[in-house]
């Protein structure tokens, strides 16, 4: 086994196992394929202002997926940012810690296809 299919055995262990950062996440395509998963959720209330560096109240959520995991559920490609308006985005659906449900639209898909995974950076979804 090479170490890049190494490192992305070792990513599903990170990203998946419920004994380390593994997260109930719900993924719905544009097409409305909606498939649970697991993988790495963080929502952050504080950001760095990048013209200040001063920190700021904000929102930051992102997600990481396996890539091969959103394959084998099914989706035909990997989350992304819709820019047209119009159009339906990707969305993210988890729970907070609290159990509280939060729903996401996509902005920006960032993958890594050298070891299997895509970053989502997230924006909350109101219909």
């Amino acid at each position: 086994m090479g170490l890049r299919a190494e490192a992305e055995s070792v990513l599903e262990e990170i990203l998946e196992d419920e004994n380390f950062f593994a997260w109930p996440i719900t993924v719905t395509d544009p097409n409305e394929l909606s498939k649970p998963l697991t993988g790495r959720s963080n929502d952050i209330g504080q950001i760095i202002d990048p013209d200040t560096g001063a920190v700021i109240s904000g929102r930051s959520a992102s997600v990481a997926l396996r890539i091969s995991s959103l394959l084998g559920a099914g989706f035909s490609s990997i989350p992304e940012g819709i820019p047209d308006e119009s159009s339906k985005p990707w969305l993210v659906a988890f729970d907070d810690i609290n159990g509280n449900a939060y729903t996401f639209k996509v902005s920006e898909g960032n993958p890594d296809r050298a070891i299997g995974i895509v970053v989502c950076q997230l924006e909350l979804y109101t219909p």
